[in-house]
């Protein structure tokens, strides 16, 4: 199958900047907003309110890819605990200790980004906190890599290299992507591979990296939601992701948060 990848001009890369900074701004915003008591839903409504008051568009609420059984219907991801990636908001409320991650995604003027964090609500476990530590170093290794002259297999090896040192397993069947007018584009950015393989980087692409992992397992099945992905044995799940563009100065951040 032939990839079609887009390259951005500095002068698109500038234009997308209000994106990565709306999304940042609504991830902050959530973060704040998740306690214990909280409902998901309410998540979800205050993630509606900062689009509609910005005059940003969701990404989500009328996606409806092969693997999805219906239309998004939400404007983020909310998955607690044992659901890791693709979390329907419903009628949930927080708990003490819950590991939430958080994914979101929105257009701005036409650009888009997307972005996912993950936290623990109230009282943490101390393997939960690891998970999340690790999980946020597999991101910043492989930001490292996003420069002009490496290789796509470069990205994907620093994720799996740190998973592997701590222990975990990794899933390949959902990764990192393009991104520009659309959410999901070319290319797709596994969470594993083997270092100077690949097609070559160069300036201008923009791309999603987002390292997730669960606590003793790589295998996850779908919630009768139809959307929603959870662990096979039950374990916790962690999931970060950061909207990059490769420059001729390096890797930049979109959506890094205050």
């Amino acid at each position: 199958m032939r990839l079609v990848i887009e390259l951005r001009t500095p002068t698109q890369i500038e234009e997308m900047r209000p994106a990565g900074r709306f999304v940042a701004s609504v991830l902050s915003a959530l973060v704040d907003k998740a306690d214990v008591g909280v409902n998901l839903l309410e998540l979800d409504a205050l993630a509606h309110d900062m689009i509609r008051e910005r005059g940003a568009e969701s990404c989500y609420i009328d996606y409806h890819p092969s693997f999805g059984a219906s239309p998004f219907g939400k404007v983020l991801c909310t998955s607690v605990n044992d659901a890791v990636l693709h979390g329907l908001p419903h009628d949930y409320v927080l708990q003490d200790g819950d590991l939430l991650s958080v994914d979101f995604a929105a257009s701005v003027d036409g650009w888009v980004s997307d972005s996912a964090v993950s936290v623990v609500v109230g009282t943490p476990r101390e393997e939960d906190l690891q998970l999340i530590e690790v999980t946020g170093r597999a991101l910043e290794a492989a930001i490292e890599w996003a420069r002009p002259g490496n290789r796509m297999g470069d990205i994907s090896h620093a994720i799996g290299q740190v998973a592997r040192t701590a222990g975990l397993a990794i899933n390949l069947q959902f990764g990192g992507h393009g991104v520009g007018r659309t959410m999901h584009g070319d290319p797709h950015v596994p969470n594993d591979g083997r270092p100077g393989r690949g097609f070559r980087l160069k300036a201008g692409l923009v791309i999603a990296i987002e390292p997730w992992f669960l606590h003793t397992t790589d295998q996850i099945y779908t919630d009768p939601d139809g959307w929603t992905l959870r662990s096979a044995d039950g374990s916790r799940g962690a999931h970060m992701e950061h909207t990059i563009a490769i420059t001729d100065d390096g890797p930049l951040v979109l959506t890094a948060r205050d």
